[in-house]
C-alpha cells in the first residue's frame, strides 16, 4: 500500500538519486532513504545512492488483483546511470503483466532520448515533473515520447505556470511541499492551473497544501476536494 493519494501501491526496482533541479532540495525519498538505512533494510543499505534490485522484478506477478502502482517512487527511472537494459528489464515486467504503472521523472531528455526502444503498452503512464516554470521543456520532451498516457506532476509548486501546454496531456497533478522546509505555495497558481486543466478538458488531481503540517492544510481547493482521473483510466479499468 501507498499513502501517495494518487496511486495504491509503490514498486521499487531501483532506489537511490541524484539531485538536478530546484525541485529535489527537500526530497522525501532520500530522507526517508537514511531513514530505513538506520531502521536496517538491506535495500537501503547504501542510503541513497543508486542501486538497482533485479530481486524484486518479479513482484507485481505475485499481486493477485490489478493495482495502480507508482514506478521508483525511491528514484527516477530515467536516472543517468542506469543502464538501459534495466530499464527494459522494468518495462518487460509491465508490458506483461495487468497494472496500471505511473511513472515519473525530471530527466525528460533521457526518456525522449530511450523511447523508442522502450515497449509502451496502454497500462505505462509516463509523468515528468515540472516545478517551476524553468522546466517547461521536460513537457516538450514528454509529448514527443511514445507514452500511451501522458501526465504531469507539478509538485513541489514553486512558481507560477501560466502557459502550459496541455494538448496532448491526459492528467496534471498539483501539489504544495511538505516538510519543516516547505516552501511556499501560491493558492492563485493553483487556481490558474485548476483553470487551464478546465478549460483545455484535462483532468486534475489536486494533492495537497502541503506546508508542516500537510495532514492539517489538507486538499481542499475551493472548498471542494480534486481527484480527478484520467479517460483512459476509465477505459482501462471496466
Amino acid at each position: 500500500m501507498s499513502k501517495i493519494e494518487w496511486t495504491e501501491q509503490t514498486w521499487n526496482p531501483v532506489t537511490g538519486c541524484t539531485k538536478i533541479s530546484e525541485g529535489c532540495i527537500n526530497c522525501y525519498a532520500e530522507k526517508m532513504s537514511f531513514r530505513l538505512k538506520a531502521m536496517g533494510l538491506t535495500k537501503y543499505e547504501d542510503g541513497f545512492k543508486l542501486r538497482v534490485h533485479p530481486e524484486v522484478l518479479n513482484e507485481p506477478y505475485q499481486w493477485k488483483k490489478p493495482k495502480m502502482v507508482f514506478v521508483n517512487s525511491m528514484s527516477d527511472i530515467f536516472h543517468k546511470d542506469l543502464p538501459l537494459k534495466f530499464i527494459k528489464h522494468i518495462f518487460k515486467v509491465m508490458n506483461k503483466t495487468p497494472h496500471i504503472y505511473q511513472l515519473l521523472t525530471k530527466r525528460s531528455n533521457i526518456l525522449k532520448k530511450y523511447s523508442k526502444e522502450l515497449k509502451w503498452t496502454d497500462n505505462i503512464w509516463m509523468g515528468v515533473t515540472v516545478e517551476s516554470e524553468k522546466h517547461l521543456k521536460r513537457i516538450d520532451d514528454l509529448l514527443e515520447s511514445d507514452a500511451k498516457v501522458k501526465f504531469l506532476s507539478l509538485e513541489p509548486l514553486l512558481t507560477d505556470l501560466p502557459n502550459l501546454n496541455l494538448k496532448g496531456i491526459d492528467w496534471v497533478i498539483v501539489g504544495g511541499e511538505s516538510g519543516p522546509n516547505a516552501r511556499y505555495i501560491n493558492p492563485d497558481w493553483v487556481i490558474d492551473i485548476y483553470q487551464q486543466c478546465k478549460d483545455s478538458n484535462v483532468p486534475f488531481f489536486f494533492k495537497q497544501w502541503g506546508g508542516f503540517n500537510k495532514k492539517k492544510a489538507g486538499r481542499e481547493l475551493k472548498g471542494e476536494i480534486f481527484s480527478e482521473m484520467p479517460e483512459k483510466y476509465q477505459e482501462y479499468s471496466l
